[in-house]
């Protein structure tokens, strides 16, 4: 565990897709707001604390939404906003040290170890750094400050919303033990079940479970991970850069049995997201990864990987769909599939591709053979017109007929690791 005083500080932004309309938006201050889907239909994306007190949150259908909070407002979602204000808190926290780890659109961890000579000790620095955002940009953001970034985190979901909270060393057992076991990063609604089946549902009771007790419940890897963390165990630092090893893109499908073109569709519209994050950043990958999930909550991988690195999307659509419809022919008695997700791994630079002779079959998959090479020439062509139009201007008809359907691709994208 790393020694010293409560220098780790995790910032995260309050509800902030709803505050960020609600401060564009005077009128909708203090009402309950959905950003995206409506009374009749499409999805939540995301909500103000004003609805979540009616239950309603994101992912959830419009028109339950709507049933659940009758005077619930529907937005549509200003993207850029979100991200140009989102830059500008992180410029912030650039101001107190450099030493700043982004993990998504609106939070982040920083290291302020070094800082307290200049601005005094983290609880100030939390506290100057709230009046800034808030007075310089409008928002409310809470603030937690421990040891480690662990504690760090769970510190700035209680203090939720709009609120500070330093856990001073020698205080993390009196401060963790009685929150609930959902707090800590990494359990999810199913692991939280099946650690309620044990009886444990305080960090508390984690901490004093044997590890093995709960690795036989969670898996070897999972459960050793969660049982450090109840001990606050966690010797990670901040890491102020690192190109991500995979990218990927997932999918709720509802629950029903998988027909061949929806399938397709699906994958044809997380191949291309990929793929254009993969092109944009001049990146291929050899593996590519599917996860099917059943209903009940249950998974199945399947990955092959290629002789040579792709990031065509006619190819990384093909391939997703063989190892798809594998993992659902090899589970008969699991018909219903809820979730698709489609990754690429083993990422390398690709700005050029080399022609190959044409002596060998013409492999489609194959980068340099005569199908490949069309094939980024055709992605190359679309990624150009959607810069200078938009995302929705051009695309593949399968995905393109998938839109209506879900989220839209703005929003994913500012949830999305860049590469």
């Amino acid at each position: 565990m790393p020694v010293g005083g409560p220098t780790i500080l995790h910032a995260d932004l309050d509800a902030f897709y709803a505050s960020v309309e609600q401060l564009l938006d005077p009128a909708l201050r203090g009402r309950p707001i959905a950003v995206g889907g409506g009374p009749t239909g499409g999805v939540v994306l995301a909500t103000s604390y004003e609805a979540k007190a009616f239950g309603v949150q994101g992912g959830m259908p419009g028109w339950r939404a709507a049933r659940l909070c009758p005077e619930l407002w529907f937005v549509r979602g200003h993207f850029g906003e979100y991200q140009r204000l989102a830059d500008a808190v992180m410029a912030v926290l650039a101001d107190v040290t450099p030493l700043v780890e982004r993990i998504s659109i609106d939070e982040a961890f920083l290291d302020v170890s070094g800082a307290t000579h200049l601005f005094g000790p983290p609880e100030a620095i939390g506290a100057a750094i709230r009046r800034r955002v808030r007075r310089e940009i409008g928002l409310a953001i809470s603030v937690g400050a421990a040891r480690t970034k662990h504690l760090a985190k769970i510190a700035s979901q209680v203090a939720k919303p709009d609120g500070l909270i330093v856990v001073q060393p020698g205080a993390e057992r009196e401060f963790l033990d009685p929150l609930p076991v959902g707090l800590i990063w990494g359990v999810g609604p199913v692991n939280e079940r099946r650690l309620a089946d044990l009886g444990i549902r305080t960090i508390g009771e984690l901490a004093q479970t044997p590890s093995s007790a709960v690795e036989h419940i969670l898996g070897h890897a999972v459960g050793h991970k969660l049982s450090a963390m109840a001990h606050d165990e966690d010797p990670r630092r901040i890491a102020t850069a690192h190109r991500a090893r995979s990218v990927g893109a997932q999918s709720a499908m509802g629950r029903h049995r998988p027909q061949p073109e929806e399938v397709r569709a699906v994958l044809a519209h997380l191949a291309d997201r990929v793929a254009r994050r993969m092109r944009a950043k001049h990146r291929a990958g050899r593996t590519i990864t599917v996860t099917v999930r059943f209903a009940g909550m249950r998974s199945v991988t399947r990955s092959r990987t290629l002789a040579e690195p792709v990031a065509a999307t006619l190819t990384l659509t093909e391939v997703a769909e063989r190892l798809v419809w594998s993992a659902i022919e090899d589970n008969p008695d699991q018909p219903e599939v809820t979730l698709l997700a489609v990754s690429v791994s083993n990422l390398t630079d690709q700005r050029t591709i080399q022609p190959e002779l044409d002596l060998a079959p013409n492999d489609p998959w194959r980068p340099g053979s005569a199908t490949g090479a069309a094939r980024r020439a055709a992605d190359g062509s679309m990624d150009a017109i959607r810069t200078r139009f938009g995302g929705d201007a051009v695309g593949y008809l399968p995905a393109v007929r998938r839109r209506g359907a879900t989220v839209p691709d703005e929003f994913r994208e500012l949830a999305e690791h860049d590469l």
